[in-house]
């Protein structure tokens, strides 16, 4: 049977890396890492919005991105017209009318491949943890994505490598909303596909969709595990075999346990109200 280059199983992306980054001038903010796929995202608001983009019944939700090296182009407007779409069904705007809710993403790697899928996914998702760290923005519940790609041999694989773009048929990103208290029903928001061949396999996409489930669930569950270090700025990681490392170790009493619980409570309950 084929493996992946990594030998990584099919399901397995690369380490999850989370980090609260506590920027100055900035509401919320956070650095999220499939491997060495990485982004920084700050969110500021609700701040005063310009005339020209007021509306009566809602915030103004703005997305900008800003490539690791040279000005922000064509394809870095695309990227932030996709994270927005995609983190868009997760708030509720019609609490601030005339305001606006600014995110910024920072790429801090360049994906060196047209297959930019994974470098998309983690925008996304470092866009979910910054405006989880605000808090001042209700939210419906939390976005999570992963990039799929299809290889000739194996099938479908979560958060293809570089090193694996090259070989892929096929590939994309898919983002799910996931709120606390609604079980199995996880909402797909939304999707980027498509297919060396230009022609797309429903059985094959079919596939990625159900792999992306389940890896965006395991995101989700990394996302809930950070929580307790927001505000410390120590670096949360996630291992691809499941195990979690924390690259400052700290001592904490047992009972702690239950107050990073009702934090995480908190926390859900606000953006699900």
């Amino acid at each position: 049977m084929n493996t992946r280059r990594d030998k990584r199983s099919q399901d397995a992306p690369r380490d999850i890396k989370i980090t609260y980054e506590g920027l100055a001038r900035a509401d919320g903010s956070a650095r999220f890492g499939f491997g060495d796929m990485v982004s920084l995202a700050s969110v500021s608001g609700p701040i005063e919005v310009r005339l020209a983009a007021e509306h009566a019944s809602h915030a103004t939700f703005e997305v900008t991105t800003r490539p690791l090296s040279n000005v922000p182009a064509t394809e870095a407007k695309s990227m932030a017209l996709a994270i927005r779409s995609a983190l868009l069904p997760s708030l509720i705007l019609n609490n601030h009318p005339r305001t606006l809710i600014q995110l910024v993403v920072q790429a801090l790697t360049s994906a060196r491949t047209q297959w930019k899928d994974s470098l998309i996914a983690s925008m996304i998702n470092a866009g979910s943890l910054a405006l989880m760290s605000a808090g001042s923005v209700p939210m419906r519940g939390v976005v999570c994505a992963v990039a799929i790609g299809h290889l000739p041999g194996i099938g479908p694989v979560v958060d293809p490598s570089e090193e694996e773009c090259s070989d892929l048929s096929a590939g994309g990103c898919f983002a799910f909303l996931f709120a606390e208290g609604v079980g199995s029903n996880v909402e797909n928001v939304w999707t980027s596909w498509r297919t060396r061949s230009g022609a797309v396999d429903e059985k094959n996409f079919a596939q990625a969709r159900a792999l992306a489930k389940g890896a965006a669930q395991n995101v989700y569950i990394a996302f809930k595990s950070s929580v307790s270090w927001m505000g410390t700025n120590e670096p949360f990681e996630l291992a691809h075999s499941g195990a979690t490392r924390i690259h400052e170790e700290r001592e904490e009493p047992e009972d702690e346990d239950e107050e990073k619980m009702e934090i995480w409570s908190v926390l859900i309950y606000f953006v699900s109200r």
